[in-house]
């Protein structure tokens, strides 16, 4: 079997806490030159690319700036720096929790992203950690959802990092998170939720199929009120894109906040940044796979719903 060998390092630094975008040229097609082959793939629209190359800001691995009449080579790379988008800054502080020379564990707020995607660069974790604690080499072992807040773990050292990941994927990490949902006298708690959840691409929610069980989550009561308001525990066993917000929406008691499960007529618009999901990553607990250490991490968050329903409802 053939062996794909690894990209060469990055000629181009990082800008803001943002790496470059590194394109490959792949196989298989007709492309004469370099240029047409970016005019195709990155979409820019008219003129973009012609003026990115007149300004040398495509680069080849050497660093020096690629032509747009460079003959087209599969399997070599191009990289360039993506104009972000104009972003409204998230006004809520990133807390870190811990730091050491492995591992970073920050405390991330409601309506930040965990990494750069798609209209989120600038304002994401990963971003604003890399500027504010000058560790370009930071990267983020696993991501929490932009609407959820609670603790995100980050890895120092780029070697490192598969060691970290792998926590995860093999269910080595133990996740507590907290909500504020509706409370009802007749569910029966605590109860363990199995389903299968699917979530496709393009599509904003995911939603319950047939079919094999991949996503399983036990759901507890912590307290309950007068004003119809509960404080649940959630226990995730699997990892599903929204999972538990899904599963507390099966339930009949759909976290506060959530503008997807059920769906909501008029989900706020971007820069909007009342009434926050009411889901909190709590607590991180796992063997540090590097030193062995045993490492439990909690959030200082509070759910505002619950510490004033009429607060975060503005009332």
């Amino acid at each position: 079997m053939r062996r794909r060998t690894s990209p060469p390092p990055s000629p181009l630094p990082q800008r803001d806490g943002i790496d470059p975008v590194r394109v490959r040229l792949p196989g298989g097609g007709d492309w004469a030159t370099v240029r047409e082959h970016l005019v195709e793939r990155l979409a820019a629209g008219d003129g973009v690319i012609d003026r990115m190359f007149e300004d040398g800001l495509f680069v080849g691995a050497d660093g020096r700036p690629v032509e747009g009449d460079a003959a087209y080579v599969p399997g070599t790379f191009v990289w360039f720096h993506r104009e972000p988008p104009d972003e409204v800054p998230v006004p809520f502080p990133l807390e870190i929790v811990h730091r050491d020379e492995h591992i970073v564990v920050a405390d991330k707020p409601h309506f930040l992203a965990t990494t750069p995607r798609g209209s989120h660069i600038r304002e994401t974790a990963l971003a604003r950690l890399r500027r504010e604690l000058e560790l370009p080499t930071l990267g983020a072992a696993h991501r929490l959802d932009r609407l959820t807040a609670g603790l995100v773990l980050f890895t120092v050292r780029p070697a490192e990092r598969g060691a970290y990941q792998t926590l995860f994927r093999d269910r080595r990490v133990r996740k507590e998170y907290e909500a504020v949902a509706p409370y009802d006298s007749s569910l029966a708690l605590p109860t363990t939720v199995r389903s299968r959840i699917l979530k496709e691409r393009g599509e904003l929610a995911a939603r319950e199929v047939a079919g094999e069980v991949n996503a399983v989550s036990r759901i507890e009561l912590i307290e309950h009120r007068g004003d119809g308001l509960g404080r649940y525990r959630l226990l995730p066993a699997t990892g599903q894109t929204h999972q538990l917000r899904v599963h507390m929406n099966a339930l009949g008691v759909p976290i506060l906040g959530d503008p997807l499960y059920p769906a909501v007529a008029a989900p706020a618009p971007a820069g909007d940044f009342r009434r926050p999901l009411q889901l909190l990553a709590r607590a991180l607990e796992f063997t540090d796979p590097i030193t062995g250490a045993e490492h439990r991490f909690r959030s200082g968050r509070t759910l505002g719903a619950w510490t004033s329903y009429a607060g975060w409802a503005g009332q």
